[in-house]
């Protein structure tokens, strides 16, 4: 079982997928600064000085009461889009460089195609053959 689960571990896939949560913790840190530090001041201004990710409502009184924290819900859904944007446009540039690999290895249609490596090997035994 030991052998079995190194052999999983050692699959290329398993380390791409673990570089990659590394990278989207730290791309994540990055899109909450940006959120928090940019963009919550710029909304805040439209909406008049408030600050975004305090927006709350107090359900009940006294010290037990619940907190509904709205605010930071709407900075946690502007996180996600942020970053379902950006990876959008990953995957369509990642897209866009597949289609113009594969593109360039297709032949072009209508283009006179070579001769293939049996007449151009049978083409060169009859020269030599004639000589």
């Amino acid at each position: 079982m030991l052998q079995e689960f190194r052999d999983f571990i050692a699959k290329g896939n398993v380390m791409d997928m673990a570089v990659g949560i590394i990278v989207g913790a730290a791309f994540t840190a990055i899109v909450t600064s940006l959120v928090n530090d940019l963009i919550n001041p710029i909304i805040g201004l439209f909406v008049g000085g408030i600050d975004f990710s305090g927006l709350a409502v107090r359900i009940g009184e006294g010290e037990n009461a619940g907190v509904f924290a709205y605010g930071n819900f709407l900075t946690a859904l502007i996180n996600f889009l942020i970053i379902a944007w950006v990876v959008f446009l990953l995957v369509k540039g990642v897209n866009r460089v597949k289609y113009a690999a594969s593109r360039k290895e297709q032949p072009v249609p209508g283009a006179p195609a070579g001769p293939t490596q049996e007449e151009l090997l049978t083409e060169i035994r009859d020269l030599l053959k004639a000589r």
